[in-house]
């Protein structure tokens, strides 16, 4: 008897973690793709080095295509059960979602900023005029 309750009071403490976590996922997924517009989502992490290489080639970008595109970073260690619910098996990891919210392009590992312009583009996503200094 005493076995049973244990097994039942792990099984509930298990369910109990999936189930916060999957409330988590549920709010960070209601963000991407976002609505009407082009959305890069790139899943890395603050402390990967290929991660780390591309936050200013994303930042750039956001920048440069405020209003056309939405290029959105999410951090799999910080939000683990985002990684999990779109499959992620090593970052970074691209996903790039037409403007009706399909996926349709995924890549791994580092991506330049000309192959990011590039899929941006083959989306329908003009590229920004280059500003005189």
């Amino acid at each position: 008897m005493r076995r049973i309750c244990l097994t039942f009071l792990i099984m509930l403490a298990i369910s109990l973690v999936v189930l916060g976590a999957d409330q988590g996922v549920a709010s960070a997924t209601d963000k991407v793709p976002v609505k009407g517009m082009v959305t890069l989502l790139d899943l890395g992490s603050h402390q990967c080095l290929p991660c780390r290489m591309m936050e200013p080639i994303l930042e750039e970008l956001k920048e440069e295509y405020k209003g056309r595109a939405a290029i959105v970073f999410v951090d799999v260690w910080e939000d683990r059960g985002m990684g999990v619910k779109l499959g992620i098996r090593a970052i970074p990891t691209q996903i790039f979602y037409d403007k009706q919210g399909r996926e349709v392009f995924r890549h791994e590992g580092f991506l330049s900023k000309a192959n990011i312009e590039l899929v941006l583009s083959k989306l329908g996503v003009e590229k920004p005029k280059a500003s005189k200094k």
